[in-house]
């Protein structure tokens, strides 16, 4: 009986284990993701400068909520051709230095692998091909 009353006791102290996901942020006190949480800062942070701006910067908030991103204006290319085409290849080559070359022996390897299933695609192609040519001049003789 005794041990009975200790079960129980231990039982009713150690509450049971959360199922789901939810459960367990609301144990855990965090009914929100840690993402929300810096969002939610953020918003905060930005409500507070509004507050101290005054009632026109409300207003305004209020008017572009409902409004679509406006259209940027495209820029005029600007310098002369040769400008251009100097920084074109410049960032070429800054592209290509971020490029992880394989080495030699990767080269190889792909380069066979390639050529064989060239030829075995050649292989077969060519096999459909004569013996639908040998089938019709069959059929149509």
């Amino acid at each position: 009986m005794a041990e009975d009353k200790e079960r129980e006791e231990g039982q009713q102290e150690r509450p049971s284990r959360p199922v789901t996901a939810a459960a367990r942020r609301e144990r855990r006190g965090t009914a929100r993701p840690a993402a929300r949480k810096d969002a939610d800062s953020k918003s905060d942070r930005a409500r507070s400068r509004v507050a101290k701006s005054g009632a026109k910067a409300d207003s305004d908030a209020a008017d572009r909520k409902g409004r679509p991103t406006p259209a940027r204006d495209r820029k005029e290319s600007t310098g002369s051709i040769f400008a251009r085409v100097s920084r074109f290849l410049r960032e070429v080559v800054a592209e290509l230095r971020k490029v992880i070359w394989p080495t030699r022996k990767q080269m190889i390897t792909y380069t066979t692998v390639v050529l064989v299933f060239v030829a075995f695609m050649v292989a077969v192609i060519s096999g459909l091909d004569l013996a639908l040519g040998k089938g019709v001049f069959w059929l149509f003789g």
